[in-house]
């Protein structure tokens, strides 16, 4: 029988909180991604022209889609490798330099893999 040990990371003081945190979050994530990518009906009309009308209207709605999408599966990606990390004991280090990540910044966004120097710097 392994014994799970008990780590301060922050305000989450067990790994098991930590654990139960990212898994909402991958599935909100994953709820999200899933309604962005579901048929919309028919768009086929779509056109850019001089005038805006509804085919304008609806590229640039689906133009916005697609940068959130492309935001939402970057911070998917986020909480997957934080996930990992967590599953390997290496969670709370920066994957760039391996120093710590701040309490702090792991209380606020407790997927970071990166401390705050290397995230401002990538």
């Amino acid at each position: 029988m392994s014994v799970r040990r008990r780590h301060t990371v922050g305000m989450v003081d067990d790994i098991d909180d930590v654990a139960a945190v990212l898994a909402a979050k991958r599935t909100a994530l994953e709820r999200q991604l899933n309604m962005l990518t579901a048929s919309q009906g028919d768009t086929g009309g779509i056109s850019f022209g001089k005038r805006v009308g509804e085919g304008t209207s609806l590229a640039v709605e689906r133009l916005s889609q697609v940068a959130a999408h492309e935001q939402l599966r970057d911070l998917l990606t986020d909480v997957v490798r934080a996930e990992a990390k967590l599953a390997a004991d290496t969670y709370g280090t920066c994957d760039r330099c391996g120093d710590a990540i701040g309490a702090p910044r792991l209380d606020a966004k407790p997927w970071a893999t990166h401390c705050v120097s290397c995230a401002a710097s990538r």
